[in-house]
């Protein structure tokens, strides 16, 4: 697998410097990670403040392993150092990858998680030459949905009341790409 050899991070794009975390994060995980708006559609959260800091000393420790089959980013604002969110590449160890992200809800609707999610993308499809990446979410998440349409992600089906989440059982929207799909997508 292409992601053994080395890492395909830190990613820069226009707006964002896509890295691996630091203990310095924390103040701006909380930030995101506290929020009802945020997770709302999330497994997890809204957290205290002490799982907050277990979940980012969890990513650090993890970060010290190379190979590593999930590989979590920070989004930091290249205008101010601030992390927004976080998107992630979990390997499936058969060229194919989950794609999973969370932006705060302070930075919703301007673009971020599209911008975000594409460098990464194009760093499964282009770098480690995966042969498909899929991502979930809740299917009540529309702009979540949106997202990943417009990422040329198609929905290949519903889970039906797979998860359960604090307001119950959720249905589960699974979107995918195929390499062949990336490499002729227009624009």
């Amino acid at each position: 697998m292409a992601s053994a050899s080395m890492p395909w991070f830190p990613i820069r794009t226009a707006r964002l410097l896509l890295r691996e975390f630091h203990a310095g994060d924390l103040d701006d995980i909380h930030a995101y990670a506290s929020d009802q708006n945020t997770v709302r559609y999330m497994e997890w959260g809204p957290n205290t403040p002490e799982v907050s800091s277990q979940r980012l000393h969890l990513t650090l420790a993890e970060q010290e392993q190379w190979p590593r089959r999930d590989v979590n980013l920070a989004a930091q604002l290249l205008e101010n150092g601030r992390v927004i969110g976080s998107v992630r590449l979990g390997l499936d160890g058969q060229d194919g990858a989950d794609l999973g992200y969370v932006f705060g809800s302070s930075w919703w609707g301007v673009g971020y998680g599209y911008e975000a999610a594409s460098a990464v993308l194009a760093a499964a499809f282009d770098t480690l030459e995966l042969h498909r990446v899929w991502a979930t979410c809740d299917a009540r998440n529309a702009a979540s949905v949106r997202l990943l349409e417009k990422l040329g992600m198609r929905q290949e089906g519903t889970m039906l009341r797979d998860r359960k989440v604090r307001d119950g059982w959720r249905d589960t929207g699974l979107f995918a790409l195929l390499n062949d799909e990336w490499q002729v997508r227009p624009g």
